[in-house]
């Protein structure tokens, strides 16, 4: 008999059914005005690492999110790796997050300043101060031909076709070949991997341990990799009626949503609010349904809470 248990492998499998440690990095970009954009992500890796004529990235992560409009329009973002502290922690956890750039960014917590890659380069984001190493990167958007894509097909997520390992390669789904441009380095570390590393030549670095829930994020500090941490997520703030009342009549001409309906949707986050809205208006036309109420907002969460069990 087996010791072990057979885990479902579900959407996010790394997130949702394993315990899988990652980094936690801060990429930052440059947005359409000009205004310097941060977000955070553990699904980045080594790609090439050898034998190619150019080192390489492998970011993974929403097509819809600042970061990959980002990246599909400028070609250009760093890779800030931050140092093993609290606050630091919390404000990636917060960057993290789904959110306008704007008021994600006017409580910035890090220092910036120019990188090394070309400071120059309208297209080239600052780096974060803090961080004990840096990547600054070049997607390959030739690769695959991944510069066909536009950020104006991309809506709520992209209708396709789609790549199978650069660009946009599902309907949410982006991933990002990046080629390394420089590597920036704090002195301290840059003297430890120049004349020799020792024991106490690591710098402190959070762990993600991949697994989080509805409520935290979870991450082992320096040095003891023992007990994880919780880091609570911050708490959506909720769209005022108006707001989603415009989304919903933009969604679809036929399918009406009354107001008592709509106030399910103040606490979903605005980059998902589309998505949801869209997901109702599914149902209703699949049930012949023209004006979706609260009670069918009901039926609909109690279909996917219930589809969701079935995967497990």
């Amino acid at each position: 008999m087996s010791s072990f248990k057979d885990l479902r492998v579900v959407d996010n499998f790394y997130q949702t059914s394993a315990f899988f440690p990652m980094p936690t990095v801060c990429i930052s970009t440059v947005n359409p005005d000009g205004s310097l954009n941060i977000g955070s992500y553990s699904l980045c890796f080594p790609y090439y690492i050898a034998g190619k004529e150019r080192y390489a990235m492998l970011l993974e992560c929403r097509n819809t999110s600042n970061t990959a409009r980002n990246i599909l329009m400028r070609g250009k973002c760093a890779i800030n790796f931050i140092p093993d502290d609290k606050k630091y922690f919390k404000e990636a956890v917060r960057f993290g997050f789904p959110g306008p750039s704007e008021e994600k960014m006017q409580t910035n917590l890090f220092t910036m300043e120019n990188g090394l890659a070309g400071p120059e380069d309208a297209d080239r984001p600052q780096v974060i101060a803090e961080a004990f190493q840096v990547f600054e990167c070049t997607w390959a958007s030739s690769l695959e031909h991944a510069d066909r894509f536009s950020v104006e097909d991309i809506d709520d997520g992209h209708p396709g076709p789609y790549n199978d390992f650069n660009g946009i390669t599902s309907k949410y789904g982006a991933h990002f070949v990046l080629y390394i441009d420089k590597i920036l380095m704090k002195e301290r570390y840059y003297n430890a991997i120049v004349n020799g590393v020792d024991k106490n030549s690591f710098p402190p670095v959070p762990v993600d341990y991949g697994y989080r829930d509805s409520t935290n994020f979870w991450y082992t500090p320096f040095p003891r990799f023992k007990k994880p941490v919780a880091e609570p997520i911050p708490a959506p703030k909720e769209v005022d009626l108006a707001s989603i009342r415009y989304a919903a009549d933009r969604c679809d001409d036929t399918i009406r949503f009354t107001d008592e309906a709509l106030l399910n949707f103040v606490k979903v986050p605005r980059p998902f609010l589309k998505t949801v809205l869209n997901g109702c208006i599914a149902w209703a036309r699949d049930n012949d349904v023209t004006v979706i109420t609260d009670e069918h907002v009901k039926i609909i969460n109690d279909k996917r809470r219930q589809e969701k069990e079935a995967k497990r």
